[in-house]
């Protein structure tokens, strides 16, 4: 199963981790974690786990194939990026 994982500097990873599972899980499932974490479920493609940190959000994408993977990262990375524009978050995907 193809995975990776993005670290994204941020001082506001809580708020950025929330937002993003609120916004995704207009469509998808989103479920809040104990640990104040996410995982985002996306139907026949894989999911994502929001990580928030002290400096940063990890951002870990799981899928059943590199396409679904591929699919997964974009939708993370690019709502993400676009909600940290203006603190110019940048999502790299290892």
């Amino acid at each position: 199963m193809p995975s990776s994982i993005a670290y994204v500097a941020t001082d506001a990873a809580p708020r950025y981790a929330k937002q993003l599972a609120s916004h995704l899980g207009r469509k998808i499932q989103a479920e809040e974690l104990s640990d104040g974490g996410y995982r985002l479920t996306f139907p026949g493609r894989g999911e994502g786990l929001l990580t928030p940190e002290a400096d940063r959000l990890v951002m870990r994408a799981t899928a059943d194939d590199e396409e679904s993977l591929g699919a997964v990262q974009d939708v993370l990375g690019r709502h993400l990026e676009r909600f940290g524009q203006r603190n110019q978050l940048t999502v790299t995907w290892e």
